[in-house]
């Protein structure tokens, strides 16, 4: 099979309108987890929280997948946290890219997982399994989410404790970034769990919310759609099940073109 990663190579054969980047750094946190950074065109806008189309050229023909940007909209470069699929269509070969590679994009942005799509509150829960993190990477990384929330609650749960670990050095480098840290110091929480392996908070963020434990381990009440709001990325499993509960507590689901109290990001499921 042959994949075009070199920017020379790619750059020729690219479709029309399609950004080709550089890959700048790779870094694979486990057999299935990586991320990536590239460059960014200096003519690329989007809202925190979005997603774009990224692909590689492989047997002549261009073959894209939906990511969440990872970065925040004030970011110089373009960040992407990946699952590895062997014999994924795109990922079997995305995993295998080191820096000076290059990747297409496409041009337009989208997504609902956008502060703009949320009516104001109090407290906002940012819902995420695996790689569902990667938009709130961007969002918790922007100072519009803090001057709009006063508390940020970012849930993360995983199969395995390794795989925490993106999420851990985000928001480890979100405290302790120049720009960032001195909105997120007192605002930004991050609640994790782990569903396959020995963990201080073990089980699915559904049944840590049914059961109370999410709020009696924040020290919160439970959900009111009075102040709280909420955003979900995660497996479709994980996105029913989450969007039902925030039902339940009386939240509504909003959209770009009707803000509520709830949005969920569909794009990456099916």
């Amino acid at each position: 099979m042959n994949v075009l990663a070199k920017p020379a190579d790619l750059a020729d054969a690219a479709p029309a309108g399609v950004f080709v980047e550089e890959v700048k750094t790779v870094q694979h946190y486990t057999d299935r987890l990586f991320r990536f950074r590239m460059t960014r065109p200096s003519s690329f806008r989007f809202r925190s929280g979005e997603f774009v189309m990224i692909g590689l050229m492989i047997d002549g023909k261009p073959l894209y997948r939906a990511y969440s940007i990872a970065s925040p909209a004030w970011d110089e470069e373009l960040e992407f946290f990946s699952i590895k699929v062997p014999d994924g269509p795109l990922t079997s070969h995305l995993q295998k890219i080191q820096p000076g590679d290059a990747v297409l994009m496409k041009r337009k942005p989208t997504g609902t997982l956008v502060n703009d799509a949320l009516v104001p509150g109090k407290r906002v829960y940012m819902f995420s399994t695996g790689t569902g993190i990667a938009p709130f990477a961007s969002l918790i990384r922007d100072p519009d989410t803090y001057e709009k929330f006063d508390q940020v609650i970012l849930t993360h749960t995983c199969r395995e404790v390794a795989e925490l670990k993106y999420g851990e050095d985000l928001v480890q480098e979100t405290l302790n970034d120049p720009l960032i840290g001195e909105f997120a110091k007192d605002k930004l929480i991050h609640y994790t769990s782990v569903t396959r392996e020995d963990f201080p908070r073990k089980g699915r963020i559904t049944d840590l919310i049914q059961s109370g434990k999410l709020f009696e381990d924040l020290g919160v009440p439970p959900l009111d759609p009075a102040i709280d709001r909420g955003m979900i990325c995660g497996s479709m499993d994980m996105l029913r099940d989450t969007k039902a509960l925030l039902e339940e507590a009386g939240l509504t689901e909003g959209a770009n073109n009707k803000p509520a109290e709830f949005v969920v990001e569909r794009a990456f499921v099916g």
